[in-house]
């Protein structure tokens, strides 16, 4: 049965921005306010650890960093090896879950004041709106003959884009090589064909997505984008602009009676690093940056309006006909079922993964029979054959105590090889020969070598075979 006109959803076509000239191409204008303060409250200290936490070592060691030569992930002072790989994935599934929690309850705000992709951009307008002038010059220059004055500034300003793609390439790389040699190598022009090609192409992503893209990575990129309609509920906080105090909209000039309180003045386009309207409704492209939010409350102020006609509001709140009671009972809605389903999957993830950083695999140890022979026999001992290959990831365990034990006290084994061994950086494998007295011995016995280094103790079972 088809179903009537009345229950489908209403569509609406839209346009990404009116303000748009004929190529495509827009300019951000820079607005301040509270949201943007707070913006540059998160970013900063983010774009700061980013930068240096690559420099800053505990007992030598960097603080983050995935060798991927040594085998080894150095976090924040513990030393991990690829076993613990699993202590990472409890990372990604925690921090998912609080995107998540974030997304239900106050939309995209990770995109608008966390995103990597969003903070490089600002930089990235910064640098324009300082080098070739705010965004209505620009716009205007574009729409002009390029001259030698603005050829200059333009490749100034893609200079500078390009030095802080670099920086960022660099500092990049820095966490999965030592940054200090990393350094040292480009400046004797001495790095690898390997290294050198992984900061290009950080670079050149860096300045592409940044400088060039920038918005259509938001568009046509993000996957987040694709499914936070799913994430949103009636009562989840997002961006947006209340019709009921807005429409219809009046002009700057005109005072027409019975207007709402905008005055489709156009700033919170002009302002929007996607373009969009936020007028129009609840949009993918929309990254929740609020600074449409404080250019609107900053035209309210100059007309001696209310602010807040742009603001972050729940579907439910806008549907309400007292916004400011509806906004107040929305204190309880964080009480929500899905919410707690995902603030309860980030801290159980979380208690999982701090309980695998203290059960953290210390040593591997890896132990081989010679393949090449099962046993020798003389006239007084039956000796075996092996390999022993140790792998610390513990700074405290530098030298290790190797010894060899039976099952029973009845059968003397001798340990024949170094009974010391320095373990620095990289494993090490050493040839070790255990021998029994030539007396009726099981065809099969199960031994165990024993390794101590202070109060580190461990063991690793392996097989002494003998003649039938």
């Amino acid at each position: 049965m088809k179903p009537s006109s009345s229950n489908q959803i209403p569509l609406t076509s839209l346009c990404e921005s009116a303000s748009l000239p004929g190529n495509g191409k827009f300019h951000v204008k820079l607005v301040e306010g509270f949201y943007q303060n707070l913006r540059r409250l998160t970013s900063w200290p983010l774009l700061a650890l980013f930068f240096t936490l690559t420099w800053v070592r505990i007992n030598g060691q960097p603080l983050i960093m995935f060798d991927f030569d040594a085998h080894r992930i150095f976090l924040f002072g513990t030393e991990l090896s690829w076993y613990d790989l699993p202590a990472l994935a409890g990372f990604m599934i925690c921090g998912a879950s609080l995107l998540f929690f974030m997304a239900v309850g106050w939309g995209r705000v990770w995109c608008g004041f966390a995103c990597p992709q969003s903070i490089w951009t600002w930089l990235f307008i910064r640098i324009e709106d300082l080098i070739e002038g705010r965004a209505a010059k620009r716009s205007r220059s574009d729409q002009q003959s390029l001259n030698s004055q603005r050829l200059f500034r333009r490749v100034i300003k893609h200079s500078l884009w390009l030095i802080l793609s670099c920086i960022t390439a660099i500092t990049f790389c820095g966490y999965f090589t030592p940054i200090d040699q990393l350094i040292q190598d480009l400046l004797h022009f001495d790095l690898s064909l390997f290294g050198l090609s992984w900061i290009i192409i950080m670079s050149l992503l860096t300045y592409a997505n940044a400088g060039l893209v920038r918005e259509k990575v938001c568009l046509h990129m993000c996957p987040y984008s694709r499914f936070q309609g799913v994430m949103f509920d009636e009562k989840t906080y997002t961006v947006a602009y209340n019709p009921a105090r807005g429409e219809p909209r009046q002009h700057l000039r005109g005072q027409e009676e019975n207007a709402g309180d905008c005055v489709d003045c156009g700033i919170c386009v002009q302002v929007c690093p996607t373009g969009i309207d936020i007028r129009n409704g609840l949009q993918a492209a929309c990254i929740d940056c609020a600074a449409c939010i404080d250019a609107c409350d900053s035209v309210m102020l100059k007309l001696g309006k209310k602010t807040g006609l742009i603001d972050f509001y729940s579907e439910q709140a806008l549907s309400t006909s007292n916004l400011i009671e509806s906004q107040k009972d929305q204190t309880h809605s964080l009480l929500r079922p899905r919410l707690l389903g995902y603030l309860s999957i980030c801290i159980a993830t979380a208690w999982g993964v701090t309980y695998t950083l203290q059960n953290k695999t210390e040593l591997i140890i890896e132990i081989a029979r010679d393949r090449a022979s099962l046993y020798q026999i003389t006239e007084e001992l039956i000796c075996n054959h092996y390999y022993l290959e140790l792998e610390a990831f513990s700074s405290q365990i530098k030298q290790i105590s190797v010894d060899v034990t039976a099952p029973t006290s009845s059968i003397q084994l001798q340990l024949l090889g170094p009974k010391q061994l320095n373990i620095i950086g990289q494993s090490a494998t050493t040839p070790y020969t255990v021998c029994a007295p030539n007396h009726m011995l099981p065809a099969k016995t199960e031994i165990t070598f024993m390794l101590t280094s202070g109060s580190f103790s461990a063991s690793k079972k392996s097989t002494f075979l003998a003649p039938i």
